[in-house]
């Protein structure tokens, strides 16, 4: 006597569907990819606190070492080992100092889009007068 009254004896009214046992982690994947693809670009930027306008390059960046030396010449000229300026006279004996590994110390120099070119080659040439035998320009990869 009793009567269905449509559920066919399931409670709650679901019709044929079986929970979902699983959670869909693809996309926190692709999201956490982009965050550190993000953060890889973004992180050598933020070491140096001395404001330069890098200029753009097409070419394909160098592997990092562990801590490398950063020379900056802003767009005023001035010379810069890392936050401290520095003068052109003690340039030389501040790389020496601040160089762990000796004349193998990777140093990457930063100059100011707006400054002169040869005031960087001119700061390039002191590093290499110095012994420093791995100098590299530091530039922003193109805009896309």
């Amino acid at each position: 006597m009793g009567a269905s009254l449509g559920g066919g004896g399931r409670r709650g009214g679901r019709r044929g569907r079986a929970p979902m046992g699983d959670i869909n982690v693809t996309p926190m994947v692709d999201v956490m990819l982009v965050l550190l693809i993000v953060f890889m670009v973004a992180a050598p930027l933020m070491t140096v606190g001395v404001p330069v306008d890098l200029p753009t390059t097409q070419a394909d960046s160098l592997p990092q070492d562990d801590k490398p030396v950063i020379v900056s010449v802003d767009g005023e000229g001035r010379l810069f080992i890392g936050d401290n300026e520095v003068t052109k006279d003690t340039l030389v004996a501040q790389l020496q100092a601040s160089a762990k590994q000796g004349p193998e110390t990777r140093i990457y120099v930063r100059g100011d889009q707006a400054i002169n070119y040869g005031k960087v080659m001119e700061t390039m040439g002191l590093i290499k007068s110095a012994g420093f035998t791995k100098v590299a320009l530091i530039a922003l990869p193109p805009a896309k």
